[in-house]
């Protein structure tokens, strides 16, 4: 069926499937204890919740994003739309916890609509446009993931944690069905298959790694049930590379992922997603902290995600104008200038915390930075591949900016934890340095994002020679 292009459209029908299931990675975390009571298990057992949904998406996003390269991002995205629509009908459902992760290991699937998204923008908008197309997606993938955080617990005291998963449903099922009839199948594709040996590798030091980060600290980090899925993680990342060096058709290139503006900006990930979201996690559980500690607001769950709504703002706007700055800003600029407004907003945070409207405006600049980077970290990679190589290059960069977060996250938990006497609140002492660390990440990543290359470099840099395979096709 022909389906007629209009750049709007495109990012309309992308931007509300994006967004619906981005709100996914925070939506259930203020209603877990309500979930665990009424499914009948323990703190450790809802937890897997989220980690279903975050190691499901991980493994996910590159290689759904590959699928997309070889067989049609358009389709893929429809496949993986669906896969979070079933899930979350499943997840509403659940009579207990086993069934309930089957629906988030659904869901997670759509963890591929990130690089797909980014792929059909490359395909089907003008040259001119791409860039503030994705910055678009950008915009609303950050904000979904906050908003999430933000309208949980005034949802869930409407409709249930429940009705919670209808929301993200039904943003799904609307722009499942404007991408179907308003966004066409285009652009190059790649040639040759999925590697089997690349993909289970790649998947099994994934889970290895994210699983620890994600649970070491109810397993105990010095455990040897953690320690050993790191040791087996690096070995796997040892192996899944060497095999990617010999095989004919590799799953990731890595003479790609050596391309400048590739690599740079994959390390950038890492960092940006730990600074990024380590400050997320912990900023609202900040400003909740009682005024008994001596330094938190005692801000309840609708205040503190009051304070958070202008950073959202901020974050959106910043996304939806990435485009129009990239004529006086390179995207390496972008990337920098992001990098530095999340380490001193985060600087700030630590250090001066007496009032809520000062958090507020600290947030909104943490905002700004969040949503310029976010945006000039996709359009650095996409542009530094080749057409066919989009769906896997962005979805690897999405990977590092998640095991970042988990880095970030774990991190930031072992500080503030750490700092607390037994039964007590965490210090101040412990927020100050946790937040202190996160912004030395920041800035670290904004070092690096200036040896990345700007734009012009990126798009005169070398495509890398095909595989005998592809160029016999």
């Amino acid at each position: 069926m022909p389906v007629s292009t209009s750049p709007r459209r495109t990012l309309t029908a992308l931007g509300i499937a994006v967004g619906s299931f981005a709100s996914l990675q925070s939506l259930l975390v203020p209603v877990l204890p309500v979930m665990q009571a009424d499914l009948g298990t323990d703190a450790a057992g809802i937890t897997w919740a989220l980690t279903t949904w975050l190691i499901v998406a991980a493994v996910a996003t590159p290689l759904l994003g590959r699928a997309g390269d070889l067989l049609g991002r358009r389709r893929m995205f429809l496949l993986a739309l669906a896969a979070v629509g079933l899930g979350s009908l499943v997840s509403a459902l659940a009579p207990n916890l086993g069934v309930l992760l089957v629906g988030r290991a659904l869901q997670g699937l759509g963890g591929a609509m990130f690089p797909l998204g980014f792929g059909i923008v490359r395909d089907v908008l003008p040259p001119g446009r791409v860039a503030g197309g994705i910055g678009v997606l950008s915009a609303l993938l950050a904000v979904g993931g906050g908003i999430g955080s933000v309208l949980a617990g005034p949802l869930a005291g409407l409709v249930g944690w429940r009705g919670l998963f209808l929301v993200p449903l039904l943003g799904v099922a609307v722009g499942g069905i404007l991408v179907l009839v308003g966004v066409p199948e285009r652009g190059e594709r790649a040639q040759g298959r999925v590697s089997l040996s690349s993909a289970v590798l790649l998947s099994g030091w994934l889970v290895a790694l994210l699983l620890p980060l994600s649970t070491g600290a109810a397993w105990g980090w010095g455990s040897p049930r953690t320690i050993g899925l790191f040791v087996l993680a690096a070995l796997l990342l040892a192996v899944w590379v060497l095999v990617e060096l010999r095989v004919r058709e590799p799953l990731v290139d890595m003479r790609m992922m050596r391309l400048p503006g590739v690599w740079n900006t994959n390390l950038a990930a890492v960092l940006f997603g730990a600074s990024m979201f380590g400050t997320w996690a912990y900023f609202a559980r900040f400003v909740q902290e009682p005024v008994s500690t001596g330094y938190g607001l005692g801000a309840s769950v609708g205040t503190a995600g009051l304070i958070m709504l202008p950073m959202l703002a901020v974050m959106a706007a910043a996304g939806f104008f990435t485009g129009r700055l990239s004529r006086v800003l390179s995207q390496r600029g972008q990337l920098a200038t992001g990098a530095v407004l999340i380490a001193a907003s985060t600087v700030a945070i630590a250090l001066v915390h007496g009032s809520a409207l000062v958090l507020t405006a600290e947030a909104a600049l943490f905002g700004l930075g969040l949503g310029l980077g976010y945006a000039a970290m996709t359009n650095i990679v996409v542009a530094a591949v080749p057409p066919t190589q989009t769906g896997v290059a962005s979805g690897m960069n999405a990977n590092l900016r998640t095991i970042g977060s988990a880095i970030g996250t774990a991190l930031m938990t072992a500080i503030v934890t750490g700092s607390a006497a037994p039964g007590g609140e965490p210090t101040e002492a412990g927020y100050r340095l946790g937040f202190l660390v996160l912004a030395a990440f920041a800035a670290l990543a904004g070092a690096v994002a200036l040896s990345a290359g700007g734009s012009r470099a990126q798009r005169r840099a070398p495509a890398p020679e095909p595989r005998p395979v592809e160029a016999a096709a």
